[in-house]
């Protein structure tokens, strides 16, 4: 596999957690992504820490899913992968939301775990 190849597959192993935990309506699944001391900022204030994405994704709508598409990954060091994705968040009631995601990815342990979190809302 070639390096590129290794990288989407790095941060679809993530991304796959972390749909699989939104579309279930599973906020400490989503959360278990994520370091203990990420940044994230979603489409409010931003949170640091599993608890705060926790809580985020607890008050999001049921039926609420995801899906993505990777963009582009970087290599930025051995431990460390950056990942840009176009994300849909699909409703039951109102219109899909369509943002650009960019996350960076740390191996802590034998674990790639989302370290920064940040979403875009471009229209």
């Amino acid at each position: 596999m070639n390096s590129a190849a290794v990288q989407d597959s790095i941060l679809c192993g993530v991304m796959d957690r972390w749909k699989s935990g939104i579309d279930a309506h599973e906020p400490q699944q989503v959360a278990s992504c994520f370091t203990e001391d990420a940044i994230f900022q979603g489409l409010r204030p931003y949170v640091v820490g599993r608890q705060g994405v926790a809580e985020y994704y607890a008050s999001q709508p049921l039926g609420l899913t995801a899906d993505y598409q990777v963009l582009e990954t970087r290599q930025l060091a051995g431990d460390v992968l950056l990942g840009y994705l176009g994300v849909d968040f699909s409703f039951t009631d109102r219109p899909t939301i369509r943002v650009t995601l960019g996350v960076v990815l740390r191996r802590v342990a034998d674990e790639w775990l989302i370290v920064h979190y940040q979403v875009s809302k471009l229209d």
